[in-house]
């Protein structure tokens, strides 16, 4: 007897390999896969602007890293006591805008570098919902480019407002909030992508649509939402063949569709949901051997983590030891993995006394 719905989940033509960079951005659920590939000593950079959650914020983000674009004081707004950027989340904001920019740039930078050398990059996306500054939004949350897009277009039309990837809690009558069309999601990610294999020929891309639902847009405007997202990825993917698609989305929604897979909120997957999608994951876009290495290394972050009530007895500095030559045969054997945390951690069991 089945209890629950079969998916098929086409495996990756050539998969994820540890020596691999990837690169992942996108909603809150790319931090689930990213966190635990970084966990297992992937190299790995997530989100450098931040967490982003619709197809413009993601496309803008993308190009920006391509281009290198550095920031200037004229790209940030001060408000609530705090020197903040529209295109960033709030993780970048601060007290002194210097610094600021400083962190905003600094990402940037890392973000060319990474993305010029990734073999992979996973895109989460988690709404068609975007938020545009209102033109007549109050001058303290305007920027120049705000204020400039506010001169140019009028109000009634979307796609001429200044664009938001996050809106800082700032008043909500001062944005338009707009459902973007299929053709708006089609273009702004067709053409980044564009501009994405041509900085970097060999990169490959996976798309996921994010499980968690927007229940604040309301039940059926989520589902028009992720509709969209749903259908605009499955016409690139079917465009370009470096392109593939992971469906976490489904297999939360359609595999699993029970509360009891939910978080208190009703609407973020629990540990147990997240973690039944990274094993499907793990099994079909993830190589064997790296699967395998994968289980040897979580041997030794398990060791790490393990909490002595005795740390000063001979038993403890033993596991110490033996722990240390384990992870040093490790480090040996696969050189791209950066087990120096744990290698200084075990090293204090060098010297039994």
């Amino acid at each position: 007897m089945e209890f629950q719905l079969p998916i098929q989940i086409p495996s990756l033509p050539e998969p994820i390999r540890y020596q691999d960079k990837i690169m992942l951005t996108g909603s809150c659920f790319t931090e689930h896969i990213g966190n635990n590939l970084r966990d297992l000593k992937f190299d790995v950079l997530q989100n450098p602007n931040g967490i982003l959650f619709d197809p413009a914020s993601v496309a803008s983000s993308l190009v920006s890293y391509i281009q290198n674009r550095q920031y200037g004081e004229e790209d940030l707004v001060f408000f609530n006591e705090l020197w903040q950027s529209w295109q960033h989340h709030s993780l970048f904001s601060h007290t002194d805008k210097t610094a600021c920019l400083r962190a905003i740039n600094e990402s940037q930078s890392r973000a060319h570098a990474f993305l010029k050398e990734a073999r992979w990059l996973i895109i989460t996306l988690g709404t068609s919902f975007s938020y545009r500054l209102a033109p007549d939004a109050p001058a303290s949350l305007q920027n120049a480019a705000a204020r400039t897009a506010a001169a140019a277009g009028k109000p009634a039309v979307a796609g001429s407002l200044y664009p938001v990837a996050n809106c800082h809690r700032a008043p909500g009558q001062a944005f338009h909030k707009h459902l973007m069309t299929i053709e708006e999601i089609n273009t702004a990610l067709d053409s980044c992508l564009y501009q994405l294999f041509y900085f970097n020929p060999g990169l490959r891309v996976i798309f996921t649509v994010s499980p968690v639902r927007h229940i604040r847009d309301g039940v059926i405007e989520n589902n028009r939402s992720k509709a969209r997202l749903i259908e605009s990825v499955h016409h690139l993917v079917n465009k370009f063949d470096r392109l593939f698609y992971f469906p976490a989305y489904e297999l939360v929604i359609d595999v699993l569709r029970d509360y009891r897979f939910y978080d208190i909120d009703m609407v973020h997957p629990n540990y147990q949901a997240t973690s039944f999608v990274l094993e499907k994951f793990t099994r079909h876009f993830i190589d064997e051997p790296s699967q395998q290495l994968m289980e040897e290394v979580k041997k030794i972050l398990i060791a790490r983590r393990h909490k002595p009530f005795q740390p000063t007895t001979r038993a403890h500095k033993k596991f110490l030891l033996d722990h240390f030559e384990k992870t040093r045969e490790l480090s040996r054997k696969y050189p791209f993995l950066d087990l120096a945390e744990e290698l200084g951690y075990f090293s204090a069991g060098q010297t039994l006394e």
